[in-house]
């Protein structure tokens, strides 16, 4: 009897077992169905409204017209406002809460993106209302100013011409002041917007907009600043001896002492690039290039074609236009456009390299596939696109990329040691650029009524080794669009270099048999796209950044490839 007395619990154990799996079945499929329905409502009603937003921010940045920014405005409101909706916030949170019943992983997946875009704009939707209005407002401020030096005003590109051509300090100085005059223009409305930006954070729970910003973005803040302390001590001796050698080519150009230099004498007026002022003129090769159509070849070779992208897109410069770069998605479905402002120089070589790497990143051809749900449609997120542009926009300052792409180099041994230096030389210098942009945006937030301008400077004297001109008190931080349009954004630039350098390496080792990534340059190699395609593209979002950077690459994002990436060759 006690025998049988002992096995009676088990028997019950498994009965109750046997009870509860149709229960819990079926309590997983009604989950499920309920998270599917929500996905299919969610896509019925936003689509449409995301695509009228882009158009409208496509027509605005075109047009720089009044009219076309209230359109601009209006239509991300009707978004806003969607995703605002509380109702339609309780039904998703609900499911994330419940998100280990859903059965399907790609609903899962689902779920989790939306239960973040909802949760982003869970605020008073006056708030919501006045922070789109203001930051539209500074926005258009921002893409309608032009430096005005003499009564003269210049365009962006007639800026850089100057602080990369002129040997005037004066001339330099004068114009480097003109361009940072935006931030004047914009920098009540910016502290504004600040404020606005953390008060929606505080009423979500959290300490500030930042905070917020990195949840969104499905990033640990303690992570990222460890990351970004590694970077720091990885780089901060090779920075200062690229620098060095940066300095002395400069005061030699300029016929100053290296203690003189200013910031107006770096060419870049953020010193966010290497100035050129190596052996050889890496604008030569392209001043006689058709931009376009190199992009167009090459892409078209590595089987990832943009023509489509480029029928679309609006390439050159005109009044009121956004003077800056974009690549946008306009409705995951296979409109896809550039907007770039170019001139026939390295920079903007780079620059259109850079955006239709993003574009390939999209539905173009449908490298991701129609097949997924709408939300995950896209990238998998931010770094991983910026990594890919900023992948393909290393080859304009690689003489062996050129050389294939037939593009005429007088001397190339002399522009393949100047470009190579350049190379190493941009990935240090933007690395550092990057520490002060995170390192401000965050102690912006935390204390938005701190003085802006001194820790501006104190950060670009630290991390840049910049000379902080004598008694400026101007805000030049405010002149940085990205701080405006873009908040809490460009720590994934510098994320998004790390992964081009793993990405780079994985293809060196697995498209090219292990050769060394010095040597490989993609050209007419459709296997390179085959990579990008399967490994990068395909997935969307239906994994995170760090899933599918161990997915292309078999590891997690870390610097071990990009410092071999910066040096010496």
């Amino acid at each position: 009897m006690s025998g049988v007395r002992l096995l009676l619990p088990v028997v019950m154990a498994g009965l109750a077992v046997l009870v509860l799996r149709p229960a819990i079945a079926a309590a997983s499929e009604e989950v499920t169905a309920r998270a599917r329905q929500f996905l299919q409502d969610h896509t019925k009603k936003l689509q449409p409204l995301e695509i009228a937003a882009a158009r409208a921010w496509w027509d605005a940045n075109i047009s720089g017209k009044e009219e076309d920014y209230a359109k601009k405005t209006e239509a991300e409101k009707k978004v806003d406002a969607a995703l605002a909706d509380k109702a339609v916030f309780g039904k998703v949170k609900a499911l994330k809460d419940n998100s280990k019943d859903i059965d399907d992983a790609e609903l899962r997946r689902a779920i989790d993106v939306l239960y973040l875009a909802y949760l982003g704009k869970q605020v008073d939707p006056e708030l919501l209302k006045k922070m789109i209005d203001l930051s539209n407002s500074v926005e258009k401020q921002f893409n309608n100013f032009r430096a005005n030096v003499d009564n003269r005003q210049m365009t962006d590109s007639e800026v850089r011409k100057i602080l990369k051509e002129s040997l005037d300090s004066d001339q330099r100085k004068a114009v480097w002041k003109a361009c940072k005059k935006v931030g004047e223009v914009v920098e009540k409305d910016l502290k504004q917007l600040v404020k606005l930006r953390n008060e929606s954070a505080t009423k979500l729970g959290y300490k500030n907009f930042h905070a917020l910003m990195l949840f969104l973005n499905e990033q640990d803040g303690e992570q990222v600043v460890k990351l970004f302390d590694e970077l720091d001590e990885l780089t901060r001796e090779p920075f200062k001896a690229a620098k060095a050698d940066i300095d002395a080519q400069l005061a030699k150009r300029s016929k100053i002492e290296a203690g003189a230099l200013m910031p107006w004498h770096y060419h870049d007026p953020f010193f966010q690039e290497p100035p050129s002022v190596f052996a050889a003129d890496v604008d030569a090769p392209f001043k006689n290039a058709d931009i376009v159509k190199l992009c167009r070849d090459f892409y078209a070779d590595i089987g990832l074609p943009v023509d489509r992208v480029l029928a679309r897109s609006d390439l050159f410069e005109k009044p009121g236009k956004n003077p800056h770069a974009y690549s946008t998605d306009i409705d995951r479905e296979g409109d896809v456009r550039v907007l770039a402002n170019i001139v026939p120089n390295a920079y903007w070589a780079a620059t259109m390299l850079h955006e239709l790497g993003h574009s390939v990143y999209s539905t173009n051809t449908n490298n991701i596939p129609k097949t997924l749900p709408y939300v995950l449609r896209t990238e998998s997120h931010i770094l991983t696109t910026e990594g890919v542009a900023m992948m393909f926009e290393r080859l304009a300052k690689r003489g062996q990329f050129l050389d294939r792409m037939n593009v005429k180099v007088s001397d190339a041994a002399a522009y393949d040691e100047t470009a190579s230096k350049l190379l190493r030389y941009q990935l240090l210098v933007f690395s550092r650029w990057c520490q002060v942009m995170l390192r401000f945006e965050k102690g912006m937030y935390e204390n938005p009524d701190q003085d802006l301008n001194k820790l501006w400077w104190d950060l670009v004297e630290k991390y840049q080794m910049l000379r902080r001109p004598m008694a400026r008190n101007a805000p030049d931080y405010a002149s940085k669009i990205h701080v405006v349009s873009a908040p809490v954004y460009y720590h994934n630039y510098m994320m998004g270099e790390l992964f081009a350098s793993q990405l780079h390496h994985a293809i060196a080792r697995d498209v090219y048999a292990g050769a060394d990534p010095n040597t490989v340059v993609y050209v007419k190699n459709k296997k390179v796209g085959d990579f990008m395609r399967k490994k990068v593209f395909e997935p969307g979002r239906t994994k995170s950044w760090n899933d599918l950077t161990q997915f292309a690459t078999g590891e997690k994002l870390g610097a071990k490839a990009f410092a071999e990436d910066f040096k010496a060759r």
